[in-house]
């Protein structure tokens, strides 16, 4: 086995190969606005680090979302188009499930990344990191008054730490957490769609045509 592995659902850009039994490389990078400038070179520069071809890939994992439109486009469509070609197994896993996959607890937990707008996208997870609610979009504010005091991880639990009861922890997917989690069969698989929970910021204008 020799599984590509890879998200793009946050602002953190991070790819990874897993032979099954190992990470063989991982690259990583943050913007916000980069994920069609690096996913790719990211891809290239794993596989070399590894010392394999992208003709030796078995299976390709992606981070469905939730997220911005355009990120998880990115990372989506690149997912299928390397399956398609390639002839590889894919997978696909919620984001905030990769997250979750990468939290030691001993109680049940929340995980929330930045929605912008002043919101979060967020799930609820049992101790042993099965989720139980969500994904789903709120305000900070909304998402305390319905699970006050619950251990919340991500970068979007951080970005109000007044707010909610923010521990420690992983603060975006890890796409050798994904391969990891994957190969051990301890996350949800999901359809390779992107998960948008909303409309996108950005819609094309309609004219209307003059009679």
């Amino acid at each position: 086995m020799l599984l590509l592995a890879f998200d793009t659902a946050t602002p953190a850009i991070t790819v990874a190969l897993h032979d099954g039994e190992r990470v063989l490389a991982s690259v990583a990078g943050e913007g916000s606005m980069a994920h069609g400038e690096w996913l790719v070179p990211f891809i290239a520069k794993a596989v070399d680090e590894a010392g394999v071809t992208m003709a030796d890939l078995t299976d390709i994992a992606v981070g469905v979302g939730p997220g911005p439109f355009t990120g998880l486009r990115v990372g989506v469509v690149t997912a299928l188009t390397l399956g398609s070609t390639l002839g590889l197994k894919t997978h696909g896993v919620c984001s905030l499930d990769i997250i979750a996959s990468q939290v030691d607890s001993e109680v049940g937990f929340l995980v929330a990344t930045d929605a912008r707008r002043k919101e979060v996208y967020w799930a609820r997870y049992h101790a042993d990191g099965r989720r139980v609610e969500g994904p789903a979009v709120l305000k900070p504010a909304d998402l305390a008054l319905i699970h006050p005091s619950t251990p919340a991880y991500g970068r979007g639990a951080t970005q109000y730490a007044e707010i909610l009861a923010v521990v420690d922890g992983p603060q975006d997917p890890d796409a050798a957490a994904l391969a990891a989690a994957v190969i051990a069969g301890i996350v949800e698989e999901v359809p390779l769609e992107p998960l948008y929970l909303r409309r996108p910021d950005a819609v094309p204008q309609v004219q209307l045509k003059r009679a």
